[in-house]
């Protein structure tokens, strides 16, 4: 599929936009084939940024954090460096080579962690001693095993919620927050995802994720996932994880990406995703009460933040984000007009880049 002009003519491919690759051509009108409609948009390519070189970590290694769990932990970039610490998405998406690219490799001292349950982390997909308080203590231990004062701590989507509750739990070990499509975890955001809201948009992609389930069980689609992610069957398992994890792929760009969709085949990821995730959303996060990160938010009002969002993010709608904003309207505000939920939306990255960049000075 490529993108045609208005006149007919070959611009670039349809991956190109979506990796925001146009040949230096700005604010050009263009038409996605798409038998039988035709989709118009604007590419704003000019202003977007490429994220830093590839590079390779200077350390790894696994910290014991419990009697069950050992996460595993990288550093690359300057050794001496400005300390960040990347918190990744899910809960249960794991970290990936391509996260170490949106932070200057000469000033920062980069930190990936793969939270329990995810990524390389160990056991996978594990539910005993996973909730958030387990998270946020393990960035502690890690700030301390490394033994840095503060840091900068740089979340997106599930990596919001959790970079948020640690900042209001120590705001005092934070420079500055970089966070991008914001979500708390209140139930209303759940419930627009995974019950009544987003299945407008992607009716197609919705009836995909409501195949495993019963028609009696569909008041409350979560909790009968939650039944067959913890299913003593593993065959129920891995093919409720990968409807779950397909639903979420197919809608976290404003384009789908076949890339992302090849992840839901890949039975060990979305074991992990989605176990981990709807252990999280089917216990409320194990926050005290609903909106409580929003509700909390003085606490750190006083931290450099800035706050990217997507305007037709479907998994993390901008209404919380636009919420985040009033409640902290010192924070650094974008909505990125032409992006979705991930952050391989050129226009997000490109943000990112510009919010580490100025952080680069503290």
């Amino acid at each position: 599929m490529s993108l045609i002009g208005p006149w007919g003519e070959k611009i670039c491919s349809r991956q190109a936009i979506l990796d925001g690759q146009m040949d230096g051509k700005t604010d050009r009108l263009i038409t996605i084939g798409c038998p039988p409609s035709r989709i118009l948009i604007r590419a704003m390519s000019s202003k977007l940024r490429d994220l830093y070189p590839e590079l390779e970590p200077f350390d790894k290694e696994f910290l014991k954090v419990s009697d069950i769990h050992s996460i595993y932990v990288e550093q690359s970039g300057n050794k001496t460096g400005k300390p960040v610490i990347f918190v990744h998405g899910g809960p249960g998406g794991g970290t990936s080579p391509r996260d170490r690219r949106f932070f200057d490799p000469d000033v920062y001292r980069i930190i990936l962690f793969d939270q329990r349950g995810s990524g390389k982390s160990t056991p996978a997909a594990e539910l005993k001693e996973n909730t958030t308080w387990d998270l946020v203590s393990d960035m502690e231990r890690i700030r301390k095993h490394y033994n840095i004062d503060k840091w900068v701590v740089f979340g997106g989507s599930w990596g919001s919620t959790l970079s948020l509750t640690y900042a209001e739990t120590h705001p005092d070990r934070v420079k500055a927050l970089v966070l991008r499509g914001i979500f708390t975890l209140r139930r209303r955001e759940l419930v627009w995802f995974y019950q009544d809201g987003a299945s407008f948009v992607y009716p197609d992609k919705w009836e995909e994720y409501l195949k495993p389930i019963s028609e009696v069980e569909r008041g409350d689609i979560m909790s009968a996932y939650y039944r067959r992610l913890t299913s003593e069957d593993e065959e129920t398992r891995v093919s409720a994880a990968r409807a779950w994890s397909s639903w979420e792929m197919a809608t976290s760009r404003i384009f789908i990406d076949d890339e992302m969709l090849k992840k839901a085949e890949e039975d060990k990821w979305v074991l992990q995703f989605a176990r981990v995730e709807c252990h999280y959303f089917v216990n409320g996060g194990f926050f005290k009460k609903d909106g409580q990160l929003l509700d909390e938010v003085d606490k750190i009002r006083h931290i450099p933040c800035t706050i990217v969002q997507g305007r037709y993010d479907m998994v993390c709608p901008a209404e919380t984000a636009w919420l985040l904003h009033k409640k902290w309207p010192e924070a650094e505000f974008h909505i990125v007009p032409d992006a979705g939920h991930s952050a391989k939306e050129p226009g997000i990255f490109s943000r990112l880049l510009d919010a580490t960049d100025k952080y680069k000075t503290l």
